[in-house]
């Protein structure tokens, strides 16, 4: 027969590990972000976890069901981060920017983390939460329905995309960090003109700019063709301003 279904509530640990400390969700959250930093996504383990927290790793199932739901909750404590503090101002493109870069800024805190989650739809509080603002901002500025939806898709998607681009470049070796950047100023600088025009003229601001994240440029230009939407539906600018 299955084993009944414990629920949620009954499946903590009141009491507390072999160091003394009384687990919970957040510390494990915050341990599991740590081990993360440390390791990478690899050296997240249910043993190393345990360890760290000083308890058997089977104490982790009374919090998740699995290290997948774990990974949900690790997804979800970035995005609490990101709007922690955060209050909409009534300024849709104002509050959209700074929703954006907010959770742009917590994703590529903690890149390795990054990795693991900016694909995954985690269902938990905090995601909630700021789905619901994201909404609610695009709503009140008046933009119908339909393209509130498509606004807000293209503006998460966009956001979680660089996100992952970014801490993907942050987990790479220091040497092939230093690598990559190098090359704008070296192969790319010294292309000639008669091969590579476009490159040639480019080269001194490609070297300046490819060595930073294009995301408050895209995020930009996202918010300039929302608002050229809303205008052409007659929404005017909403309180759009920066």
């Amino acid at each position: 027969m299955p084993k009944p279904v414990v629920p949620e509530e009954k499946r903590r640990r009141r009491r507390p590990t072999r160091a003394g400390t009384v687990l919970s969700e957040k510390l494990i959250v915050d341990t599991a972000l740590r081990l993360l930093r440390e390791h990478g996504s690899t050296g997240l383990t249910a043993r190393r976890l345990g360890l760290a927290l000083d308890c058997d790793p089977s104490t982790l199932y009374r919090y998740f069901r699995g290290m997948d739901e774990l990974t949900l909750a690790i997804g979800d404590a970035l995005i609490g981060q990101a709007l922690s503090g955060w209050r909409p101002t009534g300024r849709w493109r104002a509050d959209l920017h700074a929703v954006g870069l907010r959770i742009h800024a917590a994703y590529v805190a903690h890149p390795q983390a990054a990795q693991l989650t900016a694909s995954r739809v985690t269902g938990r509080a905090n995601e909630l939460a700021a789905d619901e603002a994201v909404l609610d901002v695009l709503r009140r500025a008046g933009f119908p329905l339909p393209e509130t939806v498509r606004v807000y898709h293209a503006f998460i998607d966009q956001t979680l995309a660089f996100a992952a681009l970014d801490a993907a470049s942050l987990t790479l070796p220091r040497a092939s960090q230093h690598a990559d950047e190098a090359m704008w100023r070296s192969t790319y600088a010294r292309l000639p003109a008669t091969t590579h025009p476009r490159i040639a003229e480019a080269a001194p601001l490609l070297a300046t700019r490819m060595v930073t994240s294009a995301y408050p440029t895209a995020l930009e230009m996202l918010l300039d063709s929302a608002q050229t939407r809303l205008e052409a539906l007659g929404g005017g600018d909403g309180g759009g301003g920066n």
